[in-house]
């Protein structure tokens, strides 16, 4: 199953790094795409993933915010 996001306040490729490695170790996330342009970020995952525990991780990247897109 896919869930797509957008991730505000992100400025350059170690932006983009970090938030990928956080929200990588959600539990049941099996894989993360986010791009720079758009903030987009697509994520993969074999039963829905709980939107508090996404928005955390985002959170512990930095000084981003997520929001369902």
């Amino acid at each position: 199953m896919e869930s797509t996001y957008t991730v505000t306040g992100m400025t350059c490729g170690h932006c983009v790094a970090h938030v990928t490695e956080e929200v990588q170790a959600v539990p049941g996330v099996t894989d993360v795409q986010v791009a720079l342009e758009g903030g987009h970020m697509v994520i993969t995952s074999e039963a829905p993933v709980d939107f508090a525990a996404v928005k955390e991780a985002v959170s512990e990247a930095g000084e981003y915010e997520v929001v369902p897109a």
